[in-house]
């Protein structure tokens, strides 16, 4: 069966994927995606740079509720378009420092077990979730 990648239908502008999958929209109850018949098992959330800076200050409480529906998952992850290079060069409109949000993400790893990883920019992003639900998709066909 060809994997459906499952898309929360609040996510505005969503990833591009590869012709290797099918995308749906649906509402989830955490993260922005996941992949059809694992959606017990994994949930994504994206952020792009100035997403995540707002997310580390005045949209905290918010986020960090995201974050603990997140934890719960057997693989619950954040996936940022940007480098961490761009954050600690504060490359973004905020006045936040980039220490608080290098601290809020290892903060919520270290918290919540889940882990953060700094895609780049969008088309990497997409590369990344699709091979990471793709992954899980596999795993769950085999032990079925």
């Amino acid at each position: 069966m060809r994997p459906t990648v499952l898309v929360d239908t609040r996510e505005q502008r969503p990833l591009r994927f590869s012709a290797a999958v099918d995308v749906q929209i649906a509402t989830l109850s955490a993260g922005d995606y996941t992949i059809e018949g694992a959606s017990d098992v994994v949930a994504i959330e994206r952020k792009s740079l100035p997403d995540l800076v707002a997310c580390c200050g005045p949209e905290r409480e918010r986020f960090m509720d995201c974050c603990r529906r997140l934890r719960d998952y057997p693989l619950g992850l954040i996936v940022v378009e940007s480098s961490l290079e761009a954050v600690l060069a504060h490359a973004y409109r905020s006045q936040l420092r980039p220490s608080s949000v290098v601290g809020t993400t290892i903060a919520i790893h270290v918290d919540y077990g889940v882990p953060t990883i700094w895609a780049g920019d969008a088309s990497n992003a997409a590369n990344i979730v699709e091979r990471l639900l793709l992954r899980v998709h596999n795993r769950q066909q085999v032990a079925a």
